[in-house]
């Protein structure tokens, strides 16, 4: 059972993140954070040490989701192709299941935190690092088990799939254009069976 002050500290960090994931780490105000839980500085800070732990805590609850959601889509059984597509049908939503958070935690805090927090830079960057190894394990699994075959190391290949869907989410957002996403998904499908049949 958790305690009084552990439901307090997650009710702080649900209240926040999309704030923070929003309005980035500078943008955010002391008044936004209390307007958004109900509660004073005082409780607040009597949960995280400063403003930076709060957003890094912020940060680290929408990186657990999305990591959460990517696992999803990459255990269970099923050739290595209809793994990765499962991953590709993942991000063609991806809009959709990032919206309550604000965004993507990716793309917003590495952004915004590059020139104003290591910290959260970090911590987008080791999330970003996450997401690729992850690929790269099914990917490896799938040349080892002789489903598939790659041109070049799966890392490689991951970071090359993972550049292009994080591309593809920047140009959706920044335009408000969702066919970026959709005709990008679209032709990593195309790429991945051409290059990866044996």
């Amino acid at each position: 059972m958790t305690s009084k002050a552990e439901r307090t500290t997650a009710f702080i960090i649900e209240k926040v993140a999309p704030v923070f994931n929003k309005q980035g780490y500078i943008g955010t105000s002391m008044s936004d954070l209390t307007e958004v839980t109900g509660l004073t500085k005082g409780a607040i800070y009597g949960n995280f040490e400063n403003k930076e732990s709060l957003a890094l805590a912020a940060f680290e609850h929408l990186s657990s989701k999305l990591l959460a959601a990517i696992d999803d889509r990459l255990t269970g059984g099923g050739h290595t192709l209809d793994i990765l597509f499962r991953l590709t049908d993942f991000y063609r939503h991806y809009d959709e299941f990032t919206a309550p958070m604000g965004g993507c935690p990716i793309l917003n805090v590495g952004v915004d935190a590059q020139y104003n927090n290591r910290h959260l830079l970090g911590a987008a960057r080791e999330t970003l690092r996450t997401i690729e190894g992850k690929i790269a394990l099914v990917l490896e699994n799938g040349v080892n088990k002789g489903e598939i075959k790659l041109p070049v190391p799966p890392l490689q290949f991951a970071k090359q799939m993972f550049t292009m869907i994080q591309g593809a989410i920047s140009m959706a957002t920044i335009s408000g254009d969702r066919k970026y996403l959709l005709n990008t998904i679209a032709y990593l499908e195309v790429l991945m069976k051409r290059e990866m049949n044996i």
